[in-house]
């Protein structure tokens, strides 16, 4: 495990695999997904470390139901006052009533493919009580009103989280950082959407990205994804 302090409101949460994010109000603590299963514990002790008890957790908001972000919702979930959010068209997974579709690669690299093929086999997440339903547009309480920015195309209800008082956006799998090199997420279900999502979210005024896979930018981060979302209008 590490944490990492982004600022002093915000900190990552790095598990063996993936990663999730705290985020500190003067009066509630917010997580943005939750790892995989098993990490509940992982982020109780992140929690621990900012001089706060895992009882302070106020609620998760989960960015899609894929099971390296909801994967200890359940465990978190079972928590004290905790309450479990998520876009409508994913609750279905996250609930266990349905299974998550499998990603498409018509139109993607060669080399996704294989990086597919070759992924670390993860545990599937237990089903979890989802309190809350989202739709696109609407604004969680938390952060001075975090706008919830649907991008679909990863999963059909995978979001993004706008801060605009902060300048800060959670984009979950919409958008990855690997390498130094900003660009679209992975393992869409479908492609074309995935591409239209990176556009919508690269015309936001962004000082600091937070990925769901990838190092945050914690500088100038609109320059990172109007980047990225060029070289989608370029090539494909």
């Amino acid at each position: 495990m590490r944490t990492i302090e982004l600022s002093p409101r915000l900190h990552l949460i790095g598990f063996d695999f993936g990663q999730a994010y705290l985020w500190r109000d003067a009066d509630s603590l917010t997580l943005i997904d939750t790892g995989t299963v098993g990490s509940g514990e992982v982020i109780a002790e992140a929690i621990r470390g900012l001089g706060l008890v895992p009882g302070d957790l106020d609620r998760v908001v989960l960015t899609h139901a894929h099971e390296d972000h909801a994967g200890a919702a359940a465990e978190v979930e079972a928590w004290p006052g905790v309450t479990v959010i998520a876009h409508r068209l994913d609750v279905p997974v996250v609930r266990g009533e349905s299974t998550a579709a499998a990603p498409v690669f018509d139109g993607a690299p060669e080399w996704e493919r294989e990086l597919y093929a070759n992924k670390p086999a993860l545990p599937p997440a237990p089903p979890a009580r989802v309190a809350r339903e989202l739709e696109d547009d609407e604004v969680l309480d938390f952060g001075g009103g975090a706008r919830v920015i649907g991008v679909p195309g990863h999963t059909a209800g995978s979001i993004a989280l706008h801060l605009p008082e902060s300048g800060v956006l959670f984009t979950g799998d919409a958008v990855a950082n690997v390498g130094g090199r900003t660009t679209l997420g992975v393992f869409n279900t479908e492609r074309a959407r995935a591409v239209a999502s990176l556009r919508r979210l690269a015309e936001l005024d962004v000082e600091t990205a937070c990925f769901g896979h990838g190092e945050p930018i914690t500088r100038g981060a609109s320059v990172a994804l109007r980047d990225a979302a060029a070289a989608h209008v370029a090539g494909g």
